[in-house]
């Protein structure tokens, strides 16, 4: 799912695609194991009649609840079931792990993704973490000015 959404030809069918920004893999299948096992992460999937539809990490940070390698099904983007399942880990976050604030890391050239999410209630901190350039397992940059910025919504009592 998250390759699908993320990286390659199959991910330009739909509009979140990394794949004009970075080549290689998005994760991979020892990466996901560690997170399904760690204690503090959990994925949380929507699932509907055709099988899976979206997938989102959620990792509880202590003070924040972080939100990460969120994917939709390429075919299925722009239908709501991004909308939903942002709101289903919001939920988890506040009233599972008594959360206050989400937390999450986009790349900057993403716009429209940095977009989308303002208009869920998520805001630009000014913060930025570097891309790990380093780290060939988490995909093979195409350009040399990548950079996250840190997101961050405070979740409703």
């Amino acid at each position: 799912m998250v390759e699908s959404a993320y990286r390659g030809d199959a991910s330009r069918v739909g509009w979140t695609t990394e794949a004009d920004l970075l080549d290689g893999q998005r994760t991979d299948a020892d990466a996901v194991a560690d997170l399904i096992r760690s204690a503090d992460s959990r994925i949380v999937l929507a699932e509907g009649p055709d099988g899976l539809l979206g997938s989102v990490l959620l990792t509880d940070e202590g003070e924040d609840a972080y939100i990460g390698m969120f994917a939709v099904r390429p075919g299925g983007q722009g239908r709501g079931v991004g909308s939903a399942l942002l709101g289903e880990v919001e939920r988890i976050s506040r009233d599972e792990l008594g959360r206050s604030f989400a937390r999450m890391t986009v790349l900057v050239q993403r716009a429209e993704l940095i977009a989308w999410y303002e208009r869920r209630g998520y805001r630009r901190t000014g913060e930025r973490e570097p891309f790990p350039y380093d780290d060939p397992r988490l995909g093979l940059p195409r350009r040399n000015d990548l950079v996250f910025e840190v997101l961050r919504k405070q979740l409703a009592p």
